[in-house]
């Protein structure tokens, strides 16, 4: 069976740098994987992962890999499908659904990191997305998440790799029970 944790597209240098702060021995969420890039990723650092996504068509080389679960949900319902779930780490790309958005604090365990890098205002000048409620504003990010995680790295603006687009980049760690409401 061939290595599905190393061949995938490439994953983004954000995800990469940061992946190495998700603490060991719990999932990582991979929210709307798309075609897996960062699910294979986490695989590959030695992580158990939840893949998700609406159309799971484009990770279907994953399906009986034991370290990495699929999981086949429509992210935008009204309920939020991980209500009862825990994770060491969460990852989300190019995807924002701003209902859930502050849901994804809660299901981080103690030192749990978040890593979260979408489209942001300004990007419609350089292509798709470009309608307003799939971009960020600006501070968007540390506005839902700040008071309520540990921020360890925040960046948003133009980047020009692999082509212009504009976007905002965060990642957090979760605060242990007894530092939460201070």
């Amino acid at each position: 069976m061939p290595d599905v944790c190393q061949a995938a597209p490439e994953p983004s240098a954000w995800v990469v740098r940061h992946a190495k702060n998700i603490p060991s021995g719990g999932t990582v969420l991979d929210l709307a994987c798309g075609s897996g890039r960062h699910a294979r990723l986490l695989c590959g650092l030695g992580h158990s992962v939840l893949a998700t996504d609406i159309d799971l068509g484009r990770v279907k080389d994953l399906e009986g890999q034991s370290e990495i679960e699929l999981w086949q949900t429509d992210l935008e319902q009204d309920s939020w499908p991980f209500e009862e779930k825990q994770f060491t780490g969460i990852v989300v790309t190019n995807y924002l659904h701003r209902p859930h958005l502050g849901k994804l604090a809660d299901c981080l365990t103690d030192s749990g990191i978040l890593i979260y890098e979408t489209f942001a205002a300004g990007n419609e000048k350089y292509g798709k997305p470009s309608n307003p409620n799939y971009l960020l504003q600006p501070g968007e990010l540390l506005q839902v998440f700040g008071a309520r995680l540990d921020v360890v790295a925040f960046e948003q603006g133009l980047v020009h790799e692999p082509g212009p687009k504009v976007v905002q980049r965060l990642c957090a760690r979760q605060q242990a029970v007894a530092h939460r409401g201070r």
